[in-house]
């Protein structure tokens, strides 16, 4: 049951832009990423404060969503539209964000800020209000495209870190060479990969060429947009398939698993429009039978600590990309650090997501914030 409280009056809100240099440049099939540019989103209400980080890219290279379409919606429609009202939970928010097409992205960063201010007004953990429990979630960890040698110490660097999954980057070229390698050397090791979209059906002999290398998945093989391709390529394929792109709604996770184009599913709350869309996905796997993960967008500390509670949820079965945080930044924007252990990230303590800003690293980082008052 959801837990119940007077409604929240959200009364301000404060809108920046961050942006973070990467320890290492980090390369996938579409690009490589230097440094992480997003919106940070902080919601007011009876004094506490409830914080959301926006997952969209600057260009839409990953999906259609875009960083500016995103600011507009959000200081156009969904802020505005957002204060001087009073809102029971999460659930209520639903007419607000329900009519807007696509935009997902832009959706999660409010939607997440405001579970974030509800859990605190209850005093809980935002695990708990989601339905999840324990004090740590299993992690694995995700590999950029590198020099075949390099990435082999890379993976020898995180075994020894404990990390419980390797996610090789692969696209055209950089694939089956690099899957002999590593399971040559890691013949024991829980290897997965992710195309990133940059196969096609017509390359079906290489992907069934990747059976032999005993993966645990293949993470989004074909076209960003295209479920239908993909149960044709499980077909011809024993490797599971795991959905990432593909996967924007509720609907669309039900006609993946329908038609055998997922038989794993990657849940990132940022893609789909935030906590509550989570949810619905991870339950409509769980009656599938059908295992979730978190998947990462290398969130600053805000997101990534929401990811840490999503996936204390039963379903999320399989290691998720909550790895450390400072495998990504020399300094994050939250004071508690967000590390693994033993192959574990623990879950923030405290009400709601558990983690404070670093306000003054923050100044530094960020543009002022574009204030919204009731």
């Amino acid at each position: 049951m959801t837990p119940t409280r007077a409604p929240l009056r959200i009364d301000r809100a404060e809108l920046r832009l961050v942006r973070l240099p990467l320890v290492t440049p980090f390369t996938i099939a579409t690009g490589t990423m230097r440094e992480k540019l997003f919106p940070l989103l902080v919601l007011k209400a009876d004094g506490i404060e409830g914080y959301g980080e926006g997952v969209m890219d600057p260009l839409p290279d990953y999906l259609e969503e875009s960083l500016p379409g995103s600011l507009d919606l959000l200081k156009q429609v969904l802020i505005p539209g957002l204060l001087g009202r009073a809102w029971d939970n999460p659930e209520a928010l639903s007419p607000l964000l329900a009519p807007w097409r696509g935009h997902r992205m832009a959706i999660a960063t409010l939607e997440m800020a405001f579970w974030d201010l509800w859990a605190k007004s209850l005093n809980l953990p935002l695990k708990s209000v989601l339905g999840g429990t324990g004090d740590a979630v299993s992690v694995g960890v995700s590999l950029g495209i590198g020099p075949i040698d390099g990435t082999l110490d890379r993976i020898a660097a995180h075994l020894d870190q404990g990390y419980q999954r390797i996610k090789l980057k692969v696209k055209p070229g950089h694939d089956l060479e690099l899957l002999r390698a590593a399971r040559t050397a890691f013949p024991g090791t829980k290897l997965t990969v992710d195309a990133n979209s940059c196969y096609r059906l017509s390359d079906t002999a290489l992907l069934r060429a990747m059976d032999a290398f005993d993966l645990d998945y293949i993470e989004q093989p074909l076209a960003w947009n295209d479920i239908h391709d993909h149960a044709e390529l499980q077909r011809r394929i024993a490797t599971p398939i795991c959905l990432d792109e593909c996967l924007k709604t509720v609907s669309d996770v039900r006609k993946a698993l329908q038609t055998d184009a997922a038989r794993v599913v990657n849940i990132k709350p940022g893609r789909v429009g935030g906590h509550l869309e989570s949810r619905r996905i991870h339950d409509l796997a769980a009656a599938f039978d059908v295992p979730v993960w978190c998947g990462g967008m290398l969130e600053g500390g805000i997101g990534r600590a929401h990811n840490i509670h999503l996936s204390t949820l039963p379903n999320f079965t399989k290691p998720g990309d909550v790895s450390s945080a400072s495998r990504y930044f020399t300094r994050d924007i939250v004071n508690e650090p967000l590390e693994v252990v033993a192959g574990r990230m623990p879950v923030p303590n405290g009400p709601g997501i558990g983690v404070t800003l670093d306000e003054d690293f923050l100044d530094q980082v960020s543009t002022a914030p574009e204030v919204f008052r009731a």
